[in-house]
């Protein structure tokens, strides 16, 4: 059943976008805050962002659960150290629920535009069920939320079923199947040793091969949930584990490649273990640092390959035809489904098309291929503004639920500024945004990310890493730890005041 929407208001305070981690994150602290005039605009039927669109088959997060949490809703019911997308799914709900924030949510409220109107200091919203306005926007849609499908010549021709994996197809049947998966990604790794027993013919294109880890799937037992639920900061205990053995990892993926090496043997061992053809293993085996693309974690994808069913291709694809694939090589696949693993849109998120600013540019207009916003969040011409997993705050190596915690706390405070001074709108100060920028990629050149020997979703079309953060994130959240204004250029809300409040305002 369709989640209850609220009565539909055409003019708040605050206006966030997207009902996932993030956006439910910075509901619940505007609630704790007393923060009651926002709503969160949401395209789907139901909340959840990434964990209700992605139901492939086996999709789970690869971050363990006790710290792929929010800190202040604490789960110790998880049934795996790896949480499956459903319960992840109903965390969510429930985190919704306990914190009141249901009423504030409006489905099928996609964003198709919104602009800044100087004049009137607020944002306008135009949505897929009607206008608002806001004095505040907060996107925190995620860079992880609009899947991208790769240009292939006659793909359009394709008489077969084809689907992105975040769009995955229930109706339609493999069983029996002749199936093309392109893609060796995160999403891949997961849903091909699922479908691999189902089809008749597996087809896994791949254009480069990723390091993958061994990652036993330990199921929490009722007696270790009994021990989180009655022993008192254990569970806390073991977040801070996974997440310090997390940080850890910033010293080889940015000071120092050589200290990948030891755990780069691990994945080659685990990958001779698990495949002992000479030339499959060569066709799996990485050239190019580990960490440069996301590592992953599996201990069936290698096995699925490795079945009489399963064909691992490295040659280009030419060509898509009616019922069949050509590579490079002439070799003509027939095929009756086509699965796209490819990722999506996060240096060239469409959502970049439809904000604009002061100027009347949008944010693709001002960035110009390369995101940057300063803390990842607020971006000069465009007032009162706010990204959650913005530019250069994603990660490579712990939960990104930890940044957007840290994000929440700095709009917080920013909104707290705003209402304590009387300030009608809020925009960072250029010379601010750039000193950070600079700041940002000057700790990229020697990481893993730039100079790892791959090409991955992290660079941007320029060829810069504006995706990951290149530091420990501790730092990250000591930097975002309070709101500074010295930061901002602010304006004063003299519309509600007298005189003389508005000349103590100024002088305040």
């Amino acid at each position: 059943m369709e989640p209850e929407s609220s009565t539909e208001a055409t003019d708040v305070r605050i206006a966030i976008i997207g009902a996932g981690f993030g956006g439910l994150g910075m509901a619940i602290r505007c609630k704790q805050e007393g923060i009651d005039d926002f709503v969160v605009l949401e395209r789907g039927e139901d909340l959840g962002g990434t964990w209700r669109d992605n139901c492939y088959p086996g999709c789970a997060c690869d971050v363990p659960s006790h710290l792929y949490s929010f800190s202040f809703a604490l789960n110790p019911n998880w049934s795996h150290i790896f949480a499956r997308r459903q319960e992840i799914w109903e965390y969510l709900r429930d985190c919704s629920e306990r914190f009141g924030i249901a009423p504030h949510i409006r489905y099928h409220h996609e964003v198709q535009a919104a602009d800044w109107i100087d004049a009137a200091d607020h944002w306008r919203l135009q949505t897929s069920s009607g206008p608002l306005t806001a004095r505040v926007m907060i996107a925190a849609g995620g860079p992880l939320s609009q899947p991208s499908v790769p240009t292939l010549p006659g793909l359009e021709r394709f008489a077969g079923e084809s689907f992105h994996s975040a769009q995955w197809n229930h109706d339609y049947d493999l069983r029996g199947k002749r199936v093309a998966v392109i893609g060796t990604g995160a999403s891949a790794i997961q849903f091909v040793p699922r479908i691999q027993p189902k089809v008749a013919k597996l087809h896994l294109f791949q254009r480069t091969a990723p390091w993958v880890l061994n990652r036993p799937e330990h199921r929490i037992t009722s007696v270790e949930k009994l021990l989180l639920r009655n022993i008192p900061g254990l569970q806390r205990a073991i977040r801070h584990g996974i997440y310090w053995g997390g940080e850890s990892a910033i010293f080889g993926l940015v000071h120092d490649q050589r200290l990948l090496k030891p755990v780069e043997s691990l994945a080659l061992r685990h990958l001779r273990n698990q495949v002992t053809d000479p030339e499959l293993q060569r066709r799996l085996t990485p050239n190019f640092r580990l960490g440069c693309k996301r590592v992953l974690g599996s201990s069936d994808y290698y096995p699925a390959l490795t079945q009489p069913n399963a064909e691992v291709v490295t040659d280009p694809i030419t060509r898509v035809r009616r019922q069949a694939i050509v590579t490079e090589d002439g070799v003509v696949r027939d095929v009756d489904a086509i699965i796209f693993g490819t990722g999506f849109h996060v240096t060239d998120n469409p959502m970049m098309q439809m904000v604009r600013g002061r100027e009347g540019k949008s944010l693709a207009e001002v960035w110009q291929g390369s995101p940057q916003a300063y803390l990842g969040m607020t971006v000069p011409g465009f007032p009162n503004g706010f990204l959650l997993v913005g530019p250069n705050t994603g990660l490579g190596n712990n939960s990104i639920v930890f940044m957007i915690e840290a994000q929440v706390r700095y709009v917080i405070g920013a909104l707290k500024a705003m209402e304590r001074h009387g300030l009608s709108s809020l925009e960072v100060r250029p010379e601010a945004n750039a000193a950070f920028q600079q700041e940002v990629q000057a700790r990229m050149p020697g990481s893993v990310w730039t100079d790892g020997g791959c090409s991955s979703w992290y660079l941007d079309a320029n060829g810069r890493n504006s995706t990951l953060w290149p530091d420990f994130t501790w730092r990250y959240a000591l930097r975002t730890r309070r709101f500074d204004l010295n930061h901002y250029r602010a304006r004063l809300d003299l519309s509600t005041r007298t005189p003389s409040e508005a000349l103590a305002l100024a002088l305040a």
